[in-house]
Parts: structure tokens; sequence; C-alpha cells
């Protein structure tokens, strides 16, 4: 089983869709760095490759995609298996990078010895379903009131996106000033290492000159 990682940067984008390639029982993973307390949901379908059309037509029934999603501790938030289309979410409980891993799951039902797939994947931020709550809206007031509850949730995600990335440059700026710190004084001690030496030097050749009674 092969596996490979993709890494997006979603600093302020809040939706981002995009595919690739993937081979029988391959596993591919993205990197998502979201703030804490964040929700991200992922919709995904899938293409089998056609031999005979040479194209990408839908998957067959019985062709699967196994989601996992973990932290950089190794802490588990989803683990699941979805038909050839579906929907997964889940809410970071700390801020860093998250690693969403598909790979292809064959069943009884097909199997597909070693075929190309295309998967097509769209990652939202911060973002909940617009338009699933809009068709249960009764009237335009409840879809306007609920479209602005949306902006304000696409606003708090932003603030909290900003947060986040002030409090990483704060972190670079620390480990920066840390680092130009230490390099200071290591080449101040340097500096009276040499004068000590040079100064032991001086002392030892006028012993000697002494020594020699050539002074």
């Amino acid at each position: 089983m092969q596996t490979s990682t993709f890494i997006l940067s979603l600093c302020f984008s809040l939706s981002t869709g995009f595919y690739f390639h993937v081979g029988e029982r391959e596993e591919k993973c993205i990197i998502e760095d979201v703030p804490s307390e964040t929700l991200l949901t992922g919709t995904f379908r899938i293409q089998q490759w056609d031999t005979h059309r040479h194209d990408f037509l839908e998957s067959a029934p019985g062709l699967g995609m196994f989601v996992t999603v973990t932290t950089y501790n190794d802490e588990v938030l989803l683990s699941k298996l979805y038909g050839p289309q579906g929907t997964f979410s889940f809410t970071s409980h700390s801020p860093g990078e998250h690693i969403i891993c598909l790979e292809s799951n064959s069943t009884t039902l097909v199997s597909f010895g070693g075929s190309k797939l295309r998967i097509h994947l769209e990652i939202r931020v911060g973002q909940h379903d617009l338009d699933a709550a809009v068709a249960q809206a009764k009237d335009k007031v409840n879809e306007v009131s609920f479209k602005l509850g949306h902006l304000i949730e696409q606003i708090e995600q932003i603030v909290k996106e900003q947060n986040y990335q002030r409090d990483r440059e704060e972190n670079f700026r620390m480990t920066s000033e840390d680092t130009n710190s230490n390099v200071l004084w290591w080449a101040f001690a340097q500096t009276l290492i040499f004068i000590s030496i040079g100064i032991f030097q001086m002392k030892h050749l006028k012993d000697f000159f002494i020594a020699k009674k050539l002074v």
C-alpha cells in the first residue's frame, strides 16, 4: 500500500475543491492547519477509469472510501468507511495541523484490480451546510436571518484564523529572538576565549625571553 501526502494552505480560504488520482488500496493524505474549536467538513466523490471509453465514469456500487482524521499527537478524531460518495466532518480540539487520509476500499461487490480512480474532494473550514438549512426555511425572513447568521459565522472563523496566525507569528518571533540571543552570547564567549589565548601566549613568550635572557 502506498501513501502520499498533500500539503494544503487554507489560512484564509474557507472552501477549497480539487481532485487527485489514486490506485487500488492506495492511501493519500492531506494536512490541514486549523485553529482550535473549528468545524471542518469534507465532501468527496469517486470516479473510476474505464479502459474501453478511456474516461473516468461514476463509481460502481460496492466501491467505498475509508476516511481517517488524526492529529500530530496521534489522536484519532474520525475513522469511518463511506460509500463511493459522502460527507465527513470533525471539530478540532486544539490548534495545529490535522492529517486527513483517504484510502479506496473494494468489497466483494466490485473488484477493479488496480484500476485508476479519481477522487473529487471539497474541504470547507468553519462552515455549516447553508443549502440544507435554507431549504428548511419557511419564509424569506428565516432565509435572510440564516444567511446573516452564516455570514457572522464566517467572520468569526476569519477572526479565529487571524488570532491563530498571530499566535504563530508571536511564537516564531520569540524563537528568533532566543536564537539571536544565543548567537550573540556565543560570539561574546568566542571573543573572550581569543583574548584569553592571546594574553596567555604573550605571557608565555615573555617568560621564554626572560628565561633565555633575551630581554
